[in-house]
Protein backbone atom coordinates (compact mmCIF):
# COMPACT_ATOMS: atom_id res chain seq x y z
CA UNK A 1 0.00 0.00 0.00
CA UNK A 2 1.34 3.65 -0.84
CA UNK A 3 1.03 5.78 2.21
CA UNK A 4 -1.06 9.16 2.17
CA UNK A 5 1.03 11.25 3.00
CA UNK A 6 -2.35 14.18 2.59
CA UNK A 7 -3.11 15.97 6.31
CA UNK A 8 -6.51 14.75 7.53
CA UNK A 9 -9.06 17.42 7.19
CA UNK A 10 -6.14 20.05 4.51
CA UNK A 11 -8.09 20.72 1.30
CA UNK A 12 -6.60 19.83 -1.78
CA UNK A 13 -5.76 22.55 -4.50
CA UNK A 14 -8.69 21.85 -6.85
CA UNK A 15 -10.88 22.25 -3.78
CA UNK A 16 -9.69 25.68 -2.83
CA UNK A 17 -9.72 26.75 -6.70
CA UNK A 18 -13.38 25.68 -6.71
CA UNK A 19 -14.39 27.22 -3.87
CA UNK A 20 -12.42 30.40 -4.52
CA UNK A 21 -14.72 30.74 -7.81
CA UNK A 22 -17.96 29.99 -5.87
CA UNK A 23 -17.27 33.02 -4.15
CA UNK A 24 -16.39 35.23 -6.50
CA UNK A 25 -19.80 34.41 -8.35
CA UNK A 26 -21.58 34.77 -5.08
CA UNK A 27 -20.23 38.60 -4.39
CA UNK A 28 -20.36 39.63 -8.03
CA UNK A 29 -24.35 38.51 -7.86
CA UNK A 30 -24.63 39.97 -4.77
CA UNK A 31 -26.11 43.65 -5.93
CA UNK A 32 -28.51 42.46 -8.77
CA UNK A 33 -29.81 40.05 -5.96
CA UNK A 34 -30.20 42.99 -3.56
CA UNK A 35 -32.26 44.66 -6.27
CA UNK A 36 -34.52 41.94 -6.75
CA UNK A 37 -35.13 41.63 -3.25
CA UNK A 38 -36.14 45.54 -3.09
CA UNK A 39 -37.96 45.58 -6.04
CA UNK A 40 -35.26 47.65 -7.93
CA UNK A 41 -34.71 47.65 -11.79
CA UNK A 42 -31.22 47.54 -13.24
CA UNK A 43 -29.59 50.74 -14.32
CA UNK A 44 -30.34 51.41 -18.28
CA UNK A 45 -28.32 53.64 -20.39
CA UNK A 46 -30.72 56.54 -22.09
CA UNK A 47 -30.34 56.52 -26.24
CA UNK A 48 -32.78 58.93 -26.30
CA UNK A 49 -31.43 61.82 -28.07
CA UNK A 50 -30.53 65.13 -26.84
CA UNK A 51 -32.71 67.86 -28.11
CA UNK A 52 -31.23 69.93 -31.20
CA UNK A 53 -29.54 73.24 -31.38
CA UNK A 54 -29.85 75.66 -33.56
CA UNK A 55 -26.53 77.20 -34.62
CA UNK A 56 -25.11 79.06 -37.55
CA UNK A 57 -21.46 78.04 -39.05
CA UNK A 58 -19.60 79.38 -41.76
CA UNK A 59 -18.26 76.53 -43.91
CA UNK A 60 -16.63 77.06 -46.91
CA UNK A 61 -17.61 80.72 -47.26
CA UNK A 62 -20.68 79.80 -47.20
CA UNK A 63 -23.07 80.34 -44.15
CA UNK A 64 -24.87 77.20 -42.91
CA UNK A 65 -27.67 77.48 -40.75
CA UNK A 66 -28.37 73.79 -38.96
CA UNK A 67 -29.61 72.02 -35.75
CA UNK A 68 -27.69 69.56 -34.42
CA UNK A 69 -27.93 67.74 -31.50
CA UNK A 70 -24.94 69.29 -29.17
CA UNK A 71 -23.08 66.45 -28.75
CA UNK A 72 -22.07 66.06 -32.11
CA UNK A 73 -18.46 66.63 -33.47
CA UNK A 74 -17.63 68.70 -36.13
CA UNK A 75 -16.75 65.87 -38.20
CA UNK A 76 -20.23 64.09 -37.86
CA UNK A 77 -21.81 67.32 -38.32
CA UNK A 78 -19.86 67.73 -41.85
CA UNK A 79 -20.32 64.16 -43.03
CA UNK A 80 -23.82 63.09 -41.97
CA UNK A 81 -25.51 66.72 -41.75
CA UNK A 82 -24.52 68.73 -44.25
CA UNK A 83 -22.74 66.28 -46.96
CA UNK A 84 -19.50 67.51 -47.12
CA UNK A 85 -17.64 63.79 -47.40
CA UNK A 86 -14.29 64.90 -48.06
CA UNK A 87 -13.34 64.65 -44.68
CA UNK A 88 -12.59 61.06 -43.59
CA UNK A 89 -13.19 59.36 -40.65
CA UNK A 90 -10.14 57.39 -39.51
CA UNK A 91 -9.71 56.31 -36.07
CA UNK A 92 -12.19 58.63 -34.56
CA UNK A 93 -9.65 59.45 -31.36
CA UNK A 94 -7.39 62.47 -33.09
CA UNK A 95 -4.63 60.22 -34.09
CA UNK A 96 -4.58 59.58 -37.85
CA UNK A 97 -5.33 62.59 -39.02
CA UNK A 98 -8.03 61.87 -42.46
CA UNK A 99 -10.48 64.48 -40.42
CA UNK A 100 -8.11 67.33 -40.59
CA UNK A 101 -10.28 70.80 -41.79
CA UNK A 102 -8.76 74.29 -41.26
CA UNK A 103 -10.61 76.53 -38.67
CA UNK A 104 -10.04 79.90 -38.98
CA UNK A 105 -6.75 79.12 -40.94
CA UNK A 106 -5.47 76.56 -38.20
CA UNK A 107 -5.42 72.84 -38.45
CA UNK A 108 -7.34 70.31 -36.50
CA UNK A 109 -8.61 67.29 -36.01
CA UNK A 110 -12.51 67.41 -36.58
CA UNK A 111 -13.33 64.45 -34.84
CA UNK A 112 -11.92 65.86 -31.72
CA UNK A 113 -13.85 69.23 -31.47
CA UNK A 114 -17.90 69.70 -31.17
CA UNK A 115 -19.62 71.48 -34.18
CA UNK A 116 -21.43 73.50 -31.50
CA UNK A 117 -17.99 75.27 -30.17
CA UNK A 118 -17.77 76.35 -33.99
CA UNK A 119 -20.15 79.19 -34.15
CA UNK A 120 -18.64 82.37 -35.81
CA UNK A 121 -15.60 80.25 -37.02
CA UNK A 122 -14.49 80.29 -40.73
CA UNK A 123 -14.30 76.56 -41.51
CA UNK A 124 -12.74 75.20 -44.43
CA UNK A 125 -12.31 71.32 -45.52
CA UNK A 126 -10.98 69.72 -48.81
CA UNK A 127 -13.98 70.84 -50.83
CA UNK A 128 -13.45 74.54 -49.83
CA UNK A 129 -9.74 74.08 -51.14
CA UNK A 130 -10.22 74.74 -54.83
CA UNK A 131 -12.02 77.65 -56.87
CA UNK A 132 -14.22 76.23 -59.08
CA UNK A 133 -12.48 73.67 -61.53
CA UNK A 134 -8.84 75.54 -60.59
CA UNK A 135 -7.15 72.96 -58.28
CA UNK A 136 -5.82 74.97 -55.14
CA UNK A 137 -1.49 74.55 -55.13
CA UNK A 138 -1.69 71.86 -53.18
CA UNK A 139 -4.13 69.56 -54.39
CA UNK A 140 -2.69 70.25 -57.85
CA UNK A 141 0.50 69.21 -55.97
CA UNK A 142 -0.22 65.75 -54.82
CA UNK A 143 -1.55 65.23 -58.29
CA UNK A 144 1.63 66.13 -59.95
CA UNK A 145 3.36 63.83 -57.42
CA UNK A 146 1.18 61.04 -56.66
CA UNK A 147 0.90 61.98 -53.11
CA UNK A 148 -1.51 58.87 -52.35
CA UNK A 149 -2.62 55.40 -53.40
CA UNK A 150 -5.51 54.50 -51.82
CA UNK A 151 -6.45 58.08 -51.22
CA UNK A 152 -8.71 58.03 -47.59
CA UNK A 153 -6.08 59.98 -45.86
CA UNK A 154 -5.75 62.22 -49.03
CA UNK A 155 -8.13 65.24 -47.79
CA UNK A 156 -6.94 65.55 -44.14
CA UNK A 157 -3.30 65.13 -45.49
CA UNK A 158 -3.65 68.55 -47.97
CA UNK A 159 -5.64 70.43 -45.57
CA UNK A 160 -2.74 69.55 -42.75
CA UNK A 161 -0.32 70.37 -45.54
CA UNK A 162 -2.37 74.12 -46.20
CA UNK A 163 -2.16 74.97 -42.49
CA UNK A 164 1.35 73.59 -42.29
CA UNK A 165 2.62 75.79 -44.60
CA UNK A 166 1.25 79.26 -43.05
CA UNK A 167 2.61 77.80 -39.78
CA UNK A 168 6.24 78.14 -41.32
CA UNK A 169 5.24 81.07 -43.43
CA UNK A 170 4.60 82.91 -39.52
CA UNK A 171 8.19 81.65 -38.56
CA UNK A 172 6.70 78.57 -35.83
CA UNK A 173 9.19 76.16 -35.11
CA UNK A 174 9.38 72.62 -35.23
CA UNK A 175 11.02 69.92 -33.12
CA UNK A 176 13.11 69.61 -36.30
CA UNK A 177 13.80 73.30 -36.59
CA UNK A 178 17.67 73.85 -35.78
CA UNK A 179 17.32 76.77 -34.11
CA UNK A 180 13.91 77.65 -32.78
CA UNK A 181 14.66 81.43 -32.76
CA UNK A 182 15.09 81.60 -36.39
CA UNK A 183 12.39 84.15 -38.20
CA UNK A 184 12.79 82.31 -41.32
CA UNK A 185 11.81 78.19 -41.54
CA UNK A 186 13.45 76.55 -43.95
CA UNK A 187 10.78 73.31 -45.33
CA UNK A 188 13.45 70.88 -45.68
CA UNK A 189 12.26 67.01 -45.69
CA UNK A 190 13.31 66.63 -42.02
CA UNK A 191 10.84 70.04 -41.37
CA UNK A 192 7.85 68.32 -43.05
CA UNK A 193 8.22 65.24 -42.01
CA UNK A 194 8.36 66.71 -38.66
CA UNK A 195 5.35 68.78 -38.73
CA UNK A 196 3.12 66.79 -41.06
CA UNK A 197 3.65 63.76 -38.43
CA UNK A 198 0.11 64.08 -37.16
CA UNK A 199 -0.89 62.58 -40.51
CA UNK A 200 -0.78 58.60 -41.03
CA UNK A 201 -1.16 57.25 -44.55
CA UNK A 202 -1.50 53.48 -44.45
CA UNK A 203 -0.26 52.88 -47.67
CA UNK A 204 3.38 54.74 -47.29
CA UNK A 205 3.13 57.47 -49.74
CA UNK A 206 5.29 59.46 -47.76
CA UNK A 207 7.97 60.25 -50.29
CA UNK A 208 5.69 61.70 -52.77
CA UNK A 209 3.65 63.27 -49.92
CA UNK A 210 7.02 65.27 -48.86
CA UNK A 211 7.84 66.12 -52.31
CA UNK A 212 4.50 67.52 -53.33
CA UNK A 213 4.37 69.30 -50.28
CA UNK A 214 8.04 70.66 -51.26
CA UNK A 215 6.92 71.55 -54.32
CA UNK A 216 3.75 73.70 -53.06
CA UNK A 217 6.03 75.40 -50.82
CA UNK A 218 8.50 76.43 -53.56
CA UNK A 219 5.52 77.67 -55.82
CA UNK A 220 3.95 79.76 -52.57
Amino acid sequence: MHADYRRPNVPTRRQILEGGGAATLVIAGAPALAQGRLGAEPARSSTTPAARQALSLTINARPIEIALDPRTTLLDALRNEIGLTGSKKGCDHGQCGACTVLVNGRRINACLTLAIMHQGDAITTVEGLAQGETLHPMQAAFVTHDGFQCGYCTPGQICSAVGMLEEAAAGWPSHASADVAQSEIALTDAEIRERMSGNLCRCAAYPNIVAAIRDAAGKA
